[in-house]
This record gives C-alpha cells, sequence and structure tokens, in this order.
C-alpha cells in the first residue's frame, strides 16, 4: 500500500479565522445563561449535544455539522492539551488536532457530520470519550 503525503502545518491567520467563523456559528446558539458553561469542556459537549437532540441541522448541512466538529476538537484540546494544526494531503487542507510528542493526529472536523449524514445516532460524549482514548492509546 502506497503512502499518502501528509503536511502538517500550524494555522494561517485565513486558517484561524474560518476556524474562529465555525465556532462563532455554534456559539450562536448559546443562551445568555449558558455562556459561563460553555468555557468548560462539558458546557461545549452540552451545546452540542443539545443541539443534536433537537435535529437543529439537516443531514445536508455540511458545514454547519462540521462546525460542530470544530466545538468537539476545541473540548479535546481543552480537556487533552492538544493543539490545532493544518494538515495537507492528495485530498485537501483540513484542521486537525496534534497530540503533543507523539504522531497522532485527531480529525474532529467530519467526526460528527460523517455520523449525521449517514442517519447515525450521534451521542457527543460517547465520541468525545472515544476520540480521547484514541488520542491517548495510540502512538
Amino acid at each position: 500500500m502506497e503512502q499518502q503525503r501528509q503536511e502538517i502545518s500550524e494555522p494561517t491567520a485565513e486558517d484561524l479565522a474560518h476556524l474562529a467563523k465555525q465556532r462563532a456559528f455554534i456559539e450562536s446558539y448559546l443562551s445568555d445563561a449558558s455562556r459561563a458553561n460553555y468555557q468548560t469542556a462539558a458546557g461545549k459537549l452540552g451545546l452540542l449535544r443539545a443541539l443534536l437532540q433537537a435535529q437543529v441541522f439537516r443531514p445536508d448541512q455540511t458545514w454547519n455539522l462540521q462546525s460542530m466538529g470544530i466545538v468537539l476538537g476545541d473540548a479535546l484540546a481543552q480537556e487533552l492539551g492538544l493543539r490545532w494544526v493544518m494538515v495537507e494531503d492528495d485530498y485537501g487542507r483540513d484542521p486537525a488536532l496534534s497530540v503533543p510528542g507523539r504522531s497522532v493526529l485527531v480529525f474532529p472536523l467530519t467526526m460528527i457530520a460523517k455520523r449525521v449524514e449517514a442517519g447515525q445516532p450521534v451521542d457527543v460524549f460517547d465520541l468525545f470519550n472515544w476520540a480521547a482514548q484514541q488520542a491517548r492509546d495510540l502512538p
């Protein structure tokens, strides 16, 4: 099997602006009362769970669903000390989370979207726990 080219770089100002736009979109669903709780990883996951349970986004609203993936990634980064990087390969350029000192990359952008698009139920807390375990266990 042929190894795919993969370049990892720091996010550019444009990348960071795009991520901020996606975060702000999801955060626009916060009530004033839940803003303080949103500062925690559990608060971020709670907002995502509420959006999923209310089926706010249709399966064909990929950008919206991927925005949820960015917030899921923020929760993982906050809880595990991960950092955002950009990964470019033959398929394009996407944000990922890097595990410091390891070769592990986590790609939260599509974790929620691909499940919703496939009609699968999404328990965002289970997904978070699975991704966190992968980040801890892989080399």
